[in-house]
């Protein structure tokens, strides 16, 4: 998913070679690096550590790709912050490429984020800074000034706790997971491939929101009737009532109205359908239909979701 790598491009003034090699030497690096350069050329399937010049290690992992002067994939384990050392490494990729007449287009891909939300947040900005300072140094040979903190480039972690990062990260992974599962329910023609790919997704939102920032019980509630659905349109209709239960048990518990409720009640309606269960499924969708809709957008996008039951009951 999107929200799991950062990606990047500039244009450099400069020669291919001379932008690779302001990559991997020392002496240039660590003029706009925060200080830090490889302890040793990097070397394809071997290890490497990068380091300050006073010697403080910052980053380790594998040289993955060493393509002079084209491409270069690392794995990427934080060693200066105790907290994102924790975190499994993830994965940076340079590449380059003649793009005019002493012009070079620099990618920069930060991946493989997924388990890591504190090096996510660190490096958001931190590339930013980097690559600008980069661009900066080969293009008029001068340093970008010096930044308090450390604050420009995104690498200080105190200003915000680990908490706080986490639950922001999980939840832009929770509306990413929620909207990739209307993506696969508003499929026309679904494979058992797809099916499964939106029960993960389905799930996976409900994962995220349990831990996401400014969670409500709403969002627990919302995250229940998309598992409900799923489990419905992938032919469980008895898993699709249990969740269906536990939606409008939520509602009524957290006094979720509005169309919150009016969904939590046609998710246990169409499975009640679904088990042979008739006569409570039409009771349920009478609750469904009867719960006022404040907003008039909200209420044309629940008629047009609740339109094959209509046509149904009036059929």
């Amino acid at each position: 998913m999107a929200m799991t790598r950062h990606q990047y491009r500039i244009y450099v003034k400069a020669p291919i070679d001379r932008v690779w090699s302001a990559i991997l030497d020392p002496a240039f690096t660590r003029r706009y690096f925060h200080d830090t350069a490889f302890d040793s050329p990097p070397v394809q399937g071997e290890a490497y550590r990068s380091s300050t010049s006073d010697g403080h290690p910052a980053i380790d992992g594998i040289i993955e790709v060493c393509d002079p002067p084209h491409r270069l994939v690392m794995s990427w384990h934080v060693l200066h912050d105790a907290l994102m050392a924790a975190e499994p490494p993830s994965r940076v990729e340079w590449t380059l490429a003649v793009a005019g007449d002493g012009l070079t287009q620099v990618d920069l891909v930060h991946g493989d984020l997924a388990r890591s939300p504190l090096t996510w947040e660190h490096v958001r900005m931190g590339w930013v800074w980097v690559l600008d300072a980069l661009k900066t140094l080969i293009e008029p040979g001068d340093t970008l000034p010096t930044v308090s903190a450390r604050g420009a480039s995104g690498g200080d972690t105190t200003a915000r706790s680990a908490e706080e990062i986490a639950g922001d990260w999980h939840r832009a992974q929770g509306v990413e997971c929620n909207n990739g599962t209307w993506e696969m329910v508003s499929k026309v023609a679904r494979t058992a491939a797809d099916d499964e790919e939106m029960l993960r997704r389905a799930y996976a939102a409900c994962y995220h929101w349990q831990r996401a920032a400014r969670r409500g019980p709403e969002n627990e509630a919302r995250g229940v009737y998309m598992v409900s659905k799923v489990q419905l349109l992938v032919g469980q209709p008895d898993l699709a009532l249990r969740y269906a239960d536990t939606c409008v048990a939520l509602c009524v518990e957290h006094g979720l109205a509005d169309f919150d409720l009016a969904y939590a009640h046609e998710a246990r309606a169409r499975a009640l359908k679904a088990v042979g269960r008739t006569a409570e499924a039409d009771a349920e969708w009478a609750l469904a239909i009867a719960v006022p809709i404040a907003d008039p957008d909200d209420k044309a996008i629940l008629d047009e979701d609740f339109a094959d039951w209509y046509a149904q009951a009036t059929g």
